[in-house]
């Protein structure tokens, strides 16, 4: 099968042929149509993830999936060859990926059906930054009302969280630079986009006593944190924990947790058109090298790959 992976540390990946994985006890054989790329995607490939996960040289990358059951391994009830799905790759190791015509993947988590109205390519740039975003929202629990400071809102995860939060009745402050991304952001929802490089004059002047809630997807932690009012949340993907004492603040971090009534829920939503798919741009798989350096020099929403 093709695939897009790295031999080693530091390398570049490149398209080679692979064999078509079995999938082992309560594994199903996915036959992959499209993904997209993830912040996970340049961890893997940097060598940060050394000592969380083992790496299985070649190491496919891609977290997202989506396509069609090509086969069931053994136990597994609820999934039959040719059932539409999506999802996140949930292994142990990091060597399987979702650049690839063929992923094994757990079949009782990570794991939910395509329903009537998502196609393949929003469904396959769902799955880990959806989740994320919905996490994130959750563990902040914006009420009617509340301010909501998204740092990092241009991006796969924040382009969700805009829209979960606006739905939630929130009044949104994301970051985005002045013009195309402001117009991104506003363009989801955001009640007010704020530059970044100019973050606390331009947060304190929309909320001069402190926002009720910050999301904390990229920038400085300690600055977004500083920005909140006596007793506002915190929540961080990115693993940062801020002084919770100055302000009396609550601070969590949130790994996505893509469970199958989350991927449910968050299907349910595009479908019904409460929740769109930003995605800016689909490449095939030949081309995943210039997506991942897309992605790291910037962009907006998320970067699809067809398989």
């Amino acid at each position: 099968m093709r695939a897009v992976a790295f031999h080693d540390f530091g390398a570049t990946p490149t398209s080679i042929e692979l064999p078509v994985p079995e999938p082992a006890a309560g594994e199903v054989l996915v036959q992959v149509v499209a993904s997209s790329v993830n912040g996970f995607d340049l961890a893997a490939l940097g060598g940060y993830l050394k000592g969380v996960y083992e790496y299985e040289f070649p190491v496919v990358i891609g977290k997202d999936f989506a396509g069609r059951v090509a086969a069931t391994g053994e136990g597994v009830t609820g999934l039959a060859v040719g059932d539409e799905v999506f999802g996140v790759v949930l292994r142990p190791t990091l060597g399987q990926g979702g650049f690839a015509e063929y992923v094994a993947v757990t079949a009782d988590h990570g794991i939910a059906p395509i329903p009537d109205g998502l196609d393949h390519a929003q469904a396959g740039a769902l799955g880990l930054a959806g989740t994320a975003a919905l996490n994130a929202v959750d563990a902040v629990a914006p009420l009617a009302g509340e301010t909501v400071l998204i740092s990092g809102a241009t991006g796969g995860v924040g382009a969700f969280a805009i829209q979960l939060a606006v739905a939630r009745g929130a009044t949104v402050i994301a970051t985005a630079a002045p013009g195309e991304q402001t117009a991104f952001v506003t363009g989801l929802g955001a009640h007010h986009a704020v530059d970044p490089a100019d973050l606390a004059v331009r947060v304190r002047e929309l909320a001069p006593d402190g926002v009720d809630a910050a999301l904390h997807l990229a920038g400085d932690g300690d600055a977004v944190a500083a920005l909140l009012a006596p007793g506002g949340r915190f929540v961080s993907t990115m693993h940062h924990a801020p002084d919770t004492a100055a302000g009396g603040i609550t601070a969590s971090t949130v790994m996505a947790d893509p469970s199958r009534a989350t991927l449910d829920r968050l299907a349910a939503d595009v479908v019904a058109g409460r929740l769109r798919v930003p995605v800016a741009r689909v490449y095939p798989l030949e081309e995943s090298g210039r997506a991942i350096a897309d992605f790291t020099n910037g962009t907006m929403g998320k970067l699809g790959i067809t398989i």
